[in-house]
């Protein structure tokens, strides 16, 4: 029987850890032959989370550039996909949630007639520009997609909501508690300095760029200040818009460590160490939960709504004194905080990757 190939792309590093254990579960069947598609999106930080799973590219575009515009990045990367899937000729094509990676993998998918799968299908807050321009990759990636993998029956109603076929759409959980359970299993939690809390904090989306980075800024410092027992870890996004405000407003503060972002591994050391995250990240917010840690989303809307509703993640967004309010009560309240630190997830059990294979198992036998 024909192999069937299959093109897995991955641009950026919650693509890598999303879709590394659905990579290394493709791999390992006699039936399919893998093809792992690198688009570089973000360069660093996506090939150490690719070589701590054990994953090669096969392919490698290149992409990132230093403070690339998008629509030059959508541009080259659509060429450079064509070019690709023409000489690759796969019998499907795989990628992972909202980025420009996705929405121009499912376009070039979709201009030859090739079956592309959405993993992590159907998020949505119902704003286009937030978060921006992640709305609008997924909706476009979802209405192009020959299968959806919708994480949770709220993704799935999403779907159904905006007209794609039940038949089309498969509850798989997300796919990242599969990487967290592989990884939190192998990796001592960070200690922080005796005597202290952690607070880790994540925060690059472009939405908060400006104004919003500032209020999340103030409102770290003022934590800080009020709270001598308490020290903060800032992986800072390499992005010129996020590194200039954070130094120039957390910088020099002695609780305050500011680093560059955090491999894979280091990083599920940090939330497993931490005792209150504050995050602008959906990864964060499915993963966190999984640790038994409190979320604070320093954004607006959310697409990942089941969390607030099982009560381990709050919606605060940027204003600093809510931010200020909602982590003073976490830190002075250990009732609240024990509400929330439940080790809870309603994201999944940890076997995502094998239901994708089942669906693509089941359309190999169907045309072989």
């Amino acid at each position: 029987m024909k192999k069937c190939k299959i093109v897995c792309v991955v641009g950026t590093r919650p693509e890598a850890v999303k879709m590394a254990p659905v990579i290394l579960a493709l791999q390992a069947q006699e039936w399919a032959q893998v093809r792992v598609l690198a688009t570089a999106q973000h360069r660093h930080m996506l090939d150490q989370v690719l070589q701590v799973f054990g994953i090669t590219p096969d392919i490698d575009l290149d992409m990132m550039q230093p403070n690339q515009d998008l629509t030059a990045l959508t541009a080259r990367m659509l060429l450079a996909m064509d070019s690709v899937l023409k000489t690759e000729k796969p019998d499907a094509v795989l990628a992972q949630g909202d980025t420009t990676t996705v929405m121009v993998s499912a376009l070039a998918s979709f201009y030859l007639n090739i079956p592309f799968g959405h993993v992590e299908a159907g998020l949505r807050t119902g704003d286009m520009r937030r978060p921006f321009p992640e709305e609008m990759n997924r909706v476009l990636a979802g209405h192009m997609a020959r299968w959806h993998f919708a994480p949770t029956t709220s993704s799935r109603d999403n779907l159904l909501r905006e007209g794609i076929s039940a038949d089309a759409v498969h509850v798989t959980g997300n796919t990242v508690i599969d990487a967290l359970q592989t990884m939190a299993a192998r990796t001592p939690a960070l200690e922080p300095t005796p005597g202290r809390r952690l607070i880790l904090v994540t925060a690059h989306r472009r939405e908060s760029f400006g104004a919003p980075l500032v209020e999340i800024c103030n409102a770290i410092r003022t934590l800080v200040a009020n709270n001598p027992d308490v020290e903060v870890l800032y992986p800072v996004h390499p992005n010129p818009n996020v590194q200039q405000t954070v130094q120039e407003m957390l910088g020099g503060n002695p609780r305050i460590t500011l680093t560059t972002p955090l491999d894979y591994q280091p990083f599920v050391a940090a939330m497993k160490g931490a005792h209150l995250i504050l995050t602008d990240s959906g990864g964060v917010q499915e993963e966190a939960p999984a640790l038994g840690k409190p979320v604070l989303v320093l954004r607006e809307e959310t697409e990942r709504p089941e969390a607030v509703a099982f009560g381990v993640v709050q919606l605060i967004g940027t204003d600093s004194a809510k931010i200020i309010a909602a982590a003073q009560k976490l830190l002075d309240d250990d009732a609240a905080w024990r509400a929330m630190a439940k080790g809870v997830s309603p994201y999944g059990d940890g076997h995502a990757s094998e239901r994708i294979v089942d669906v693509l198992q089941r359309f190999h036998a169907s045309c072989s």
